[in-house]
C-alpha cells in the first residue's frame, strides 16, 4: 500500500489508566505523522468517546491505538474494535490480555524456554502480608515489587528489607488488586523491538541517576541514554533479538512489540513485553526502527498497513 492512499483513521488515545498523559503525548506525535502522510484523522478518547466511536464506526478504515495500561493494552479496547469491525494495529484481544498480566506472561516466557527472574503474583483478597514476606525471604533481598497489570514502572519499588517490602506492597496494591514479587537482577537494561514479526536493533538504556528505568526517568529528557544498536558482541546481539522474538510469539502477539530484558553475565532475563510501545519520536521502539531504516512516518505507515493487511 502506498501512502498516497488516503485512509480514514480513528486515532485512539487517552483513556482512564495511570498512563493517560503518556498516551496523549504519543498521540500528538502520531497525529502529526498521519496528517503529513495525507491521511484523514479524527481523535477519540475512550474516557469519553466510546459511544461516538461506535456510532461512527463505518466512517473509518482503520484505528491507530496509542493507549497504555488498563483499558488500552489489556484487550478491552481491542475487543471493542473487533465488535465494531474496525481493523487496528498491534496485539489482538488474547495477546493483549496475556502480555498485560506480568504473572501470566512470566509463565508463558518460561514455557517458551526464556530465562526469567524468580517471582510470583499475589492477590490482595487472598494473600496475607506474612505469606508475601515469607516468599520474599525465600528469594532473598533485594526484591522488586510491582502491580501485576501496570506499565511505565508505575507503582514499582526495589526494596532492601522487610520494612521496605511491606511499604512497597501497599504502594503496588494502591494501583492493582494483584502484585508481582520477584527477585532483583542487577545488570544492563536491554530492550528488543519487533516489527512485522522481525527483530529490530537492540537498545541499551543507561540510567544516569535512578536505580532503574522508572517513570520519571522514562519520560524526562536527559535522565537516561539510549544506545542503539546496543553495544553488544554479535553472539549476544543475536541471542537478545531471538529472545525478543520468542517472547513476542509466546504471548501470541502480532505486528509489533517491545520486550524489556536484563543482561547479566552473558544471559538475558526477560521482564515484560509492551504491546503498544511508546510512540513519540524519542521513544525506544521508534528509535530502533530509525536505526533499521524507518523514519517515524515510515513506521506509522507500516503499522497502518499491517493493521489492514495482516489481521
Amino acid at each position: 500500500m502506498s501512502s498516497k492512499v488516503v485512509l480514514r483513521v480513528a486515532l485512539i488515545a487517552g483513556g482512564t489508566s495511570s498512563e493517560r498523559e503518556v498516551s496523549l503525548k504519543g498521540a500528538r506525535t502520531v497525529e502529526s505523522a498521519l496528517i503529513e502522510l495525507g491521511h484523514r484523522v479524527e481523535f477519540f478518547d475512550p474516557a469519553v468517546d466510546l459511544l461516538r466511536l461506535a456510532q461512527r464506526a463505518s466512517d473509518f478504515d482503520v484505528a491507530f491505538l496509542v493507549l497504555h495500561g488498563k483499558g488500552g493494552e489489556d484487550g478491552t479496547i481491542q475487543g471493542f474494535l473487533e465488535l465494531l469491525g474496525i481493523p487496528y494495529q498491534g496485539a489482538g484481544v488474547l495477546g493483549s490480555a496475556l502480555a498485560m498480566h506480568k504473572g501470566l506472561s512470566k509463565k508463558l516466557y518460561s514455557l517458551a524456554g526464556l530465562p526469567v527472574p524468580k517471582g510470583e503474583t499475589f492477590k490482595k483478597s487472598f494473600s496475607s502480608s506474612q505469606e508475601m514476606l515469607d516468599y520474599a525471604k525465600g528469594i532473598g533481598f533485594p526484591i522488586v515489587v510491582k502491580p501485576a497489570t501496570h506499565g511505565s514502572s508505575i507503582g514499582m519499588s526495589i526494596v532492601e528489607d522487610e520494612k521496605g517490602l511491606l511499604q512497597a506492597i501497599d504502594l503496588a496494591f494502591s494501583y492493582d488488586e494483584e502484585v508481582l514479587i520477584e527477585e532483583y537482577i542487577k545488570g544492563r537494561e536491554i530492550t528488543g523491538g519487533i516489527l512485522e514479526d522481525k527483530p529490530l536493533p537492540l537498545v541499551e538504556i543507561v540510567v544516569k541517576e535512578s536505580t532503574y528505568f522508572d517513570y520519571e526517568t522514562k519520560y524526562t529528557p536527559g535522565k537516561a541514554d539510549e544506545l542503539c544498536p546496543a553495544p553488544l558482541d554479535e553472539k549476544l546481539t543475536k541471542k537478545g533479538k531471538s529472545y525478543a522474538l520468542t517472547a513476542h510469539k509466546a504471548l501470541h502477539l502480532r505486528h509489533y512489540s517491545r520486550t524489556d530484558m536484563i543482561l547479566k553475565e552473558n544471559e538475558f532475563y526477560v521482564l515484560e513485553t509492551n504491546t503498544i510501545p511508546g510512540m513519540t519520536e524519542t521513544s525506544l521502539l521508534p528509535l530502533a526502527a530509525k536505526v533499521a531504516g524507518y523514519s517515524f512516518k515510515d513506521l506509522v505507515q507500516k503499522l497502518l498497513e499491517l493493521a489492514l493487511n495482516k489481521p
